[in-house]
């Protein structure tokens, strides 16, 4: 039996559900100043070239399994439709099914702001309701300027984020956020960090 290939669609950003709880606002900025200094045809070829990943899920909604920062700043800059990638038809599921497998294949990650594990229907329904987790944001920096390698492994810098939401204090994330981001690129380079994906093995100072 051949394998169903994806389905490339167009759909309204309105009605696309996320499988996370959180961005980073930082994060959503950076890609909102991005795309303002974009011009009318390279905002054009973005959108025809950048696919969003996801999946058909119950009652025939689609969720998108990865470019939540992306798709929060495009709303937030009036974008109404982008191009999503089916990689899987699961409306036939039930919904606890639906949520074991999606599990199962890494594609969910339903945890809030302070790192706690919650329940799928906490999962929020649409993007602008995705709240703002700003060791998320730290984590994205201190991978943009060469903390740890971007890997593939699908919520890979959730992981990044709790690892320096355990080691640096809110309070000093937010009163003093480049201090802040030259810890967290310190802490990135230690043993400690090791474990954690994209981690470049380089400690500083030995």
């Amino acid at each position: 039996m051949a394998r169903a290939q994806p389905q490339l669609m167009s759909a309204k950003l309105r009605q696309l559900h996320p499988t996370q709880m959180t961005v980073g606002f930082g994060e959503v900025e950076r890609r909102r100043r991005a795309w303002r200094e974009l011009g009318r045809s390279e905002r054009k070829h973005l959108l025809s070239s950048h696919w969003f990943p996801g999946v058909r899920g119950p009652d025939e909604r689609y969720f998108i399994t990865d470019h939540h920062h992306l798709g929060r700043a495009l709303m937030e800059e009036h974008v109404r439709d982008v191009q999503v990638i089916i990689q899987k038809d699961l409306s036939w599921l039930s919904r606890e099914s639906f949520w074991l497998f999606m599990e199962h294949h890494l594609w969910v990650h339903p945890y809030d702001a302070n790192g706690q594990r919650q329940n799928y229907d906490a999962i929020p329904k649409h993007l602008p309701k995705l709240v703002d987790d700003p060791y998320r944001t730290l984590a994205a920096d201190v991978r943009r300027t060469g903390g740890y390698a971007k890997e593939v492994m699908p919520f890979s810098e959730f992981l990044w984020a709790d690892f320096f939401r355990g080691q640096i204090d809110r309070a000093r994330l937010d009163k003093h956020y480049k201090r802040a981001l030259k810890e967290a690129l310190d802490l990135a380079h230690t043993q400690a960090a090791r474990h954690l994906p994209g981690w470049s093995g380089l400690v500083r100072g030995a």
